[in-house]
C-alpha cells in the first residue's frame, strides 16, 4: 500500500546529500529512505522527543532502542523554504497535539542513594530535556522535608509537572506537601514523575515495569516527556492528631527491622541488606499484636469476623487546611482480624518496594486497595527460600504467607513474643514512623509512637507521569 495515502504531509528532502521523500503519516510515523533501498522510520509519539530548525536544516531529536535508549539526531534539508515551512508546521503540530509538558519543576536530592543524583541529572537527564525543548526550574533539596515545604507553597500554575530526581523519599515529601495545601484537590492533578537516583526507586520501578520497560533514568525521563498520566491511590495513616500520607508501603516486623537496622552495616555496601536479612532470619523475632482490616471483595473469609470496628476506629481529626482524609463510613465496613505473633506485616500500594523487591505482585496503582502481606509461623529454611523469591514476587505463593487486598487497617503492634519487653519498628515509605522500646536508635524522636495506628486508602488521589501500558 502506498504510504502517501495516509500522510499528513509528504515532501522532498535531502539527507546527507541523498534526495528522498519525508512523510508524516496519520498514525504519527515519520518515514524516509536513506542511501539505498532502506526505509527509515520513527514513531513521533514513542521516539521523537524534540524538533528544531536552523536555516534550511530541520533536526529531529529522538530516543531510540528498547532495553537501552540512545539519543539520536536526524537532519533533513527540505528542497525549498515552502517545503520547510510545510514540514515544520505539520510535524510541530503533531507533537503539540500529544499534550506533552512544556515546563517542569525538578527536585534533585544530592544526598540520596550513592549521592549521585546531581551528576546523573547533569549528564543523563538535562540533555534529554533540552532535546525536548522543555523549560525547567531546578531545586536541590537542602535538608529533610525541604521538598515538602516547597511543594506546599509552589505556584503550580507555572508548571506542567514536578519531577523528583531521587529515590522514593522526595516523591513522598512532595505528595505530603501537596495534600497540605488549601488547593490540594487541584494541586494533586499536577503529574509527578521520578528519575531513579536513590536506593529505593520502588515507584518508578513499578511504573516502568508495568509497561515492560527497564528501570533506567532515560526510560523515566521519556515517560515524563511523553506526558501520559495515571492516578495513584494514597493511604492516610493516622494516630491521634498526627497524620502521614503514604504512597508506597508500611512495614512492621522482619522487613522493617531489616530495612532500618541494616543501617548499622552501611560500611559493607549494597550487600548489607542480604547480610542483615540472614542474621535476622537466624535470630528470628516474632511480635505480638493484632491487625484488623476491611477486606476487598473476594477476601471476606480471611481471618476472624469481628463485625463493626467503629468503636476502635478513631475518626481523623479535622485539620485547619488541606486534605481531610478519605470520606468513608466505618460503620458500614465488615471488619476481620488476624492475631499474632507475627514474623512480618507489610502493606503495599504498588508492586515494587525497591528495584529488586517485588513485594506485592498483584498491587495496582489506582484500584482503591492496599495489598496486605502477612507472615506468622514460618520455619527458618522456608523463610530463607521465601525471602529469596522477593525479586520476582514468588514469596506470596508460600503457604506461610497471607496475601490479600484491603481497604482499611487498624494495626495494634505489641512487644516481641517470648516475654521480651523490647518492641519493634514501624516503617512507611522508607521513613521510621514509630520506634518501640529497646529498638535501634529508639532515643530518636519519630513521627508517631509505637501503638495503635490506622490506615485508610483513598482511590486515585494523586497523579503520576507514566509510560503508556
Amino acid at each position: 500500500m502506498d504510504h502517501h495515502q495516509h500522510s499528513i504531509v509528504s515532501d522532498e528532502v535531502s539527507v546527507n546529500g541523498f534526495k528522498t521523500s519525508l512523510s508524516l503519516t496519520t498514525d504519527g510515523i515519520l518515514r524516509w529512505s536513506d542511501r539505498g533501498p532502506h526505509l527509515r522510520q520513527l514513531s513521533v509519539e514513542k521516539e521523537v522527543v524534540g524538533f528544531s530548525t536552523s536555516g534550511r536544516l530541520m533536526t529531529v531529536r529522538a530516543l531510540v532502542g528498547q532495553r537501552s535508549l540512545v539519543r539520536k539526531r536526524f537532519v533533513f534539508e527540505p528542497v525549498s523554504d515552502d517545503s520547510l515551512r510545510n514540514l515544520c508546521d505539520k510535524i510541530q503540530g503533531y507533537i503539540h497535539s500529544l499534550g506533552r509538558p512544556k515546563k517542569l519543576f525538578i527536585f534533585v536530592n544530592p544526598f540520596g542513594g550513592k549521592k549521585s543524583a546531581s551528576k546523573l541529572f547533569t549528564n543523563e537527564v538535562t540533555p534529554i530535556l533540552e532535546d525536548a525543548n522543555i523549560e525547567f526550574t531546578v531545586q536541590e533539596t537542602k535538608y529533610q522535608l525541604h521538598a515538602k515545604e516547597v511543594a506546599r507553597s509552589l505556584d503550580l500554575t507555572k508548571y506542567d509537572g514536578i519531577i523528583c530526581v531521587s529515590g522514593d523519599g522526595i516523591l513522598v515529601e512532595v505528595v505530603n506537601g501537596l495534600l497540605e495545601r488549601e488547593d490540594w484537590a487541584a494541586a494533586l492533578k499536577t503529574p509527578l514523575g521520578v528519575i531513579p537516583a536513590g536506593t529505593g526507586n520502588g515507584m518508578i520501578k513499578s511504573l516502568l515495569d508495568s509497561a515492560g520497560q527497564p528501570c533506567t533514568p532515560a526510560h523515566a525521563v521519556l515517560a515524563a516527556i511523553r506526558g501520559h498520566k495515571r492516578s495513584l491511590d494514597v493511604a492516610t495513616i493516622w494516630q491521634g492528631e498526627t497524620v502521614f500520607f503514604s504512597v508506597l508501603m508500611l512495614a512492621w516486623g522482619l522487613i522493617s527491622d531489616i530495612d532500618i537496622e541494616s543501617e548499622k552495616y552501611r560500611w559493607i555496601g549494597s550487600a548489607r541488606i542480604e547480610f542483615y536479612a540472614l542474621k535476622r532470619i537466624m535470630q528470628l523475632r516474632k511480635y505480638n499484636g493484632s491487625i484488623r482490616f476491611v477486606p476487598a471483595p473476594g477476601f471476606e473469609n480471611v481471618g476472624e469476623e469481628i463485625g463493626s470496628c467503629v468503636d476502635s476506629m478513631e475518626p481523623l481529626k479535622p485539620r485547619p487546611h488541606g486534605y481531610q482524609g478519605p470520606k468513608v463510613d466505618f460503620k458500614s465496613f465488615n471488619w476481620r482480624q488476624l492475631n499474632g505473633p507475627f514474623v512480618s506485616v507489610w502493606l503495599h500500594n504498588v508492586p515494587w518496594g525497591a528495584e529488586h523487591t517485588m513485594a506485592a505482585p498483584d498491587a495496582k496503582f489506582e484500584d482503591g486497595y492496599l495489598d496486605l502481606i502477612v507472615m506468622r509461623q514460618c520455619p527458618k529454611l522456608a523463610l530463607i527460600s521465601l525471602m529469596s523469591k522477593l525479586n520476582n514476587g514468588g514469596h506470596v505463593k508460600s503457604p506461610y504467607v497471607v496475601y490479600i487486598k484491603v481497604k482499611a487497617v487498624i494495626l495494634e503492634p505489641g512487644p516481641r513474643a517470648g516475654g521480651s519487653t523490647k518492641e519493634g519498628i514501624i516503617d512507611s515509605d522508607g521513613e521510621v514512623l514509630a520506634r518501640g522500646k529497646g529498638t535501634y536508635k529508639s532515643n530518636l524522636k519519630s513521627l508517631m509512637v509505637y501503638d495503635k495506628l490506622q490506615v485508610v486508602v483513598d482511590q486515585g488521589l494523586a497523579t503520576l507521569f507514566t509510560p503508556p501500558v
